[in-house]
């Protein structure tokens, strides 16, 4: 009766390590343009806001437009849970993406897209063109990328293991005489 106890003990405590860090990841709340908002100027800046403080090293937020180019100015800057950058003024009417990929607080990137419509030219001068651009398809709220948070992850189930291996050694093995 011990043994299943102590076996029953250890697989309850490997399922309770494994489970905290995969269901904690950042998600957008808003962003300025919201999405699939229709505006007539541009602002100064667009931003995407998470629901928890965003790491500022390796943050990659750029504004894409109908034309393929870019129109975003700089480098993002991240204050708190929210990353922006800087876009003056926008060109050609029509859809333009936000593009981003930043690392929450507990390491785990995060990456996703969001739209909004210019619906009048403006006068802005476009940079390069931006590489691998699509811009006829559909994009997506938040998605969170599935490489780079998956090794942290891994070191709790491998924990996990050990403790569960180590449960059954410990209640299976013969008592010496």
């Amino acid at each position: 009766m011990n043994r299943m106890f102590a076996v029953l003990a250890a697989l309850v405590a490997a399922l309770l390590m494994s489970a905290g860090p995969a269901s904690a990841h950042a998600v957008v709340l808003s962003s300025n343009p919201e999405e699939g908002a229709q505006i007539a100027q541009a602002p100064e800046r667009v931003s995407v806001t998470f629901n928890e403080p965003m790491q500022e090293q390796f943050a990659a937020l750029t504004v894409v437009g109908p034309d393929g180019n870019l129109w975003s100015h700089g480098t993002p800057a991240v204050a708190g849970a929210t990353a922006s950058v800087e876009v003056g003024e926008l060109g050609p009417a029509g859809q333009y993406t936000i593009a981003f990929r930043i690392t929450s607080a507990d390491g785990h990137p995060v990456s996703g897209t969001r739209t909004f419509t210019l619906t009048q030219d403006g006068a802005g001068t476009p940079g390069k063109p931006a590489a691998g651009t699509s811009t006829d398809s559909p994009s997506s709220s938040a998605e969170t990328d599935g490489d780079g948070g998956g090794i942290a992850v891994w070191w709790f189930v491998a924990a996990a293991v050990v403790v569960v291996v180590g449960g059954l050694w410990f209640a299976l093995r013969k008592p010496k005489a």
